[in-house]
């Protein structure tokens, strides 16, 4: 029988990782319930970031839409004063 080995490498923020590492047991739990797992583990190693911490795509994206939203508040607002100029 053909088996593989999946390896999944996290990086949190050291204060939370004992609330993740409880949250991957259970969901490991659950996923046992329906699938044959075999062995594996999760261990935890302390490290300081190298360098400047950069942003994920998402981070992008969230920022990418406070601008956009700031942008479509600052037209509506010059709308309004167009609006009431003309009438």
């Amino acid at each position: 029988m053909l088996y593989k080995k999946v390896n999944l490498e996290l990086i949190v923020v050291a204060d939370e990782a004992e609330l993740v590492v409880a949250q991957l047991n259970a969901a490991l739990d659950r996923m046992e319930e329906e699938h044959t797992l075999f062995g594996g583990g999760i261990e935890t190693e302390a490290f300081e970031h190298p360098g400047t911490r950069r942003r994920s795509a998402l981070a992008h994206t969230k920022a990418a839409g406070e601008s956009v939203a700031v942008a479509a508040r600052a037209v509506r607002e010059s709308v309004k004063v167009a609006l009431r100029t003309v009438l």
